[in-house]
């Protein structure tokens, strides 16, 4: 039996699910990310030690960990009725922004100070400096790190299908267990998915870098 044409219905349903997921996830990760980034880099100390502690907290804690954080302490604190989805998504993001902070942020810290003092001699704010001068330079500097990141925010989407997320992790459990199908053959068409996915992440980067470097 061809595992795929027989279930092609589920692995497109997988297939749909990561991709939503690891997109969903990816947005979330880098407005948190680059707002904890400034936060980090604030003249304001109460940003910078909370831009601090979500970092080191998110770097230090596994992915698994959070996951059943986020999906059994919510609902204990009463935020109860979230769909398992959303809250992958929540865990996600969390997650991965911590690591896209710390991207943003050496990229900035590669930018020249001089062009920082420059901007705030002529009167700009922080805020102003940060957005119009330092950050377009630093994202620069950030997007080959930040793609590697994308490319591991998809592979570890597998962890939601532990979540009743419907995913491609899920399809494979769900296959295994019918032992009708070599799990060989299963293995090897959800790595395939799991290629395109990350092969179109690492071309969008590709293609956003290039853009970015003419622009330069």
């Amino acid at each position: 039996m061809n595992v795929l044409s027989d279930n092609f219905a589920m692995f497109r349903e997988g297939f749909v699910g990561t991709v939503e997921l690891t997109v969903l996830s990816a947005l979330l990760a880098l407005v948190v990310g680059i707002l904890i980034a400034a936060f980090r880099v604030s003249p304001v100390p109460a940003l910078r030690i909370f831009g601090s502690t979500w970092v080191t907290l998110l770097l230090n804690t596994p992915l698994v960990l959070l996951f059943l954080a986020v999906t059994l302490g919510l609902p204990a604190l009463g935020l109860k009725g979230w769909d398992s989805f959303w809250l992958a998504v929540m865990a996600l993001g969390s997650y991965t922004s911590a690591f896209v902070c710390e991207a943003i942020r050496s990229g900035i810290n590669a930018v020249p100070v001089g062009q920082a003092e420059a901007a705030r001699s002529i009167g700009m704010t922080f805020n102003q400096t940060l957005g119009q001068i330092v950050l377009p330079q630093a994202t620069r500097t950030a997007v080959p790190p930040l793609g590697s990141l994308m490319i591991a925010l998809a592979k570890n989407t597998t962890i939601a299908s532990s979540f009743n997320v419907t995913e491609l992790g899920s399809v494979q459990k769900t296959l295994n267990a019918d032992s009708g199908y070599n799990i060989f053959v299963i293995f090897l068409w959800i790595a395939i998915c799991y290629v395109v996915i990350t092969f179109a992440i690492s071309g969008l980067f590709r293609l956003l870098e290039s853009r970015l470097a003419v622009a330069r």
